[in-house]
């Protein structure tokens, strides 16, 4: 996973990364067209698929609601990278197959810096500024959850194997 990266402050809660104005449908890609746009109103013009969100402290706090970690999914951000998240956000994101990396450095990454994410590894390599770090382990079930694409597609594949 390798992106450029998008930075975000401390406390970037669910109303910032898609509005409840836009919470009349749950169809992603609808969705996808409004994410982060009252942080920033040009975020989805100047993003690429594959993209990668740096933010600070307790990213996703607020709000419950899944929408957040589908509209960024279906925006096309591959990774979002902070120090801290909320718990809920971070378990729907999980849900949802949004990779997500605790990293307390993160801060120290610039927007405009390349990131590569090496799973194997377990490390975050800010390949601009040559800076190597360890993320903290994701527990093995939410690799799993990630690997699937989601909560719902992980259920459909166990369910799958055990009629097999």
């Amino acid at each position: 996973m390798q992106g450029k990266v998008w930075k975000f402050g401390d406390n970037i809660d669910t109303d910032l990364i898609i509005a409840a104005r836009y919470l009349n449908t749950s169809n992603a890609e609808e969705l996808a067209k409004y994410v982060m746009e009252d942080a920033d109103p040009a975020f989805v013009s100047k993003m690429s698929k594959g993209d990668i969100i740096v933010a600070g402290e307790n990213f996703g706090c607020g709000s419950s609601r899944e929408h957040a970690p589908i509209a960024l999914k279906a925006a096309g951000v591959s990774a979002i990278i902070a120090p801290t998240f909320a718990r809920i956000f971070y378990r729907n994101a999980f849900n949802m197959g949004l990779p997500i990396f605790e990293l307390p450095e993160a801060t120290e990454i610039e927007e405009g810096d390349t990131v590569r994410i090496d799973m194997e590894a377990g490390e975050i390599i800010n390949v601009s500024q040559a800076k190597t770090y360890k993320f903290t382990p994701i527990p093995a079930f939410m690799q799993k959850l990630v690997d699937a694409g989601g909560l719902i597609e992980f259920a459909k594949k166990e369910l799958s194997d055990r009629k097999a």
